[in-house]
């Protein structure tokens, strides 16, 4: 496992946790303030969905090559950058901050978007060898 697949599935596993702790967090420590509180689920509801998308670019690039693998790579990225972006900012807004750009959520959402995008692409894209789209794959 190469150091990009450490970094995700450590990111990964922090944001799973992170995540877990935030719907903890809406739940009781700001039971009094139901913006809050939905702003944090929902923050955390996306955040533990790619944390979990993010661990299977991880576990597909590694079985993919060239162009495939590109993809799988830049679908990761961007399921890093929409998490912090779109989650950050609604942890932001929940906690009476103010985000340093106003169009981070919406970037965010649109990196995550992106991401799902690319993960289709991998999937249709013709196998750069074995004739598989995925390496092992015999289907």
């Amino acid at each position: 496992m190469g150091l990009v697949d450490r970094f995700w599935i450590v990111f990964a596993a922090l944001n799973g946790g992170v995540a877990v702790g935030a719907g903890a967090y809406a739940s009781h420590g700001l039971a009094g303030d139901p913006r809050a509180q939905e702003l944090f689920r929902t923050a955390g509801q996306y955040q533990m969905w790619h944390a979990l998308a993010l661990v299977g670019a991880v576990l597909l690039a590694g079985r993919a090559a060239g162009a495939q693998r590109l993809a799988l790579r830049l679908a990761g990225w961007l399921f890093v950058a929409g998490v912090v972006l779109f989650s950050g900012t609604l942890y932001m807004l929940g906690s009476g901050a103010t985000p340093p750009v106003g169009s981070t959520a919406p970037l965010g959402g649109t990196a995550l978007m992106a991401g799902w995008l690319l993960l289709a692409v991998a999937a249709v894209l013709p196998a750069a060898r074995g004739g598989h789209r995925f390496e092992g794959d015999r289907t």
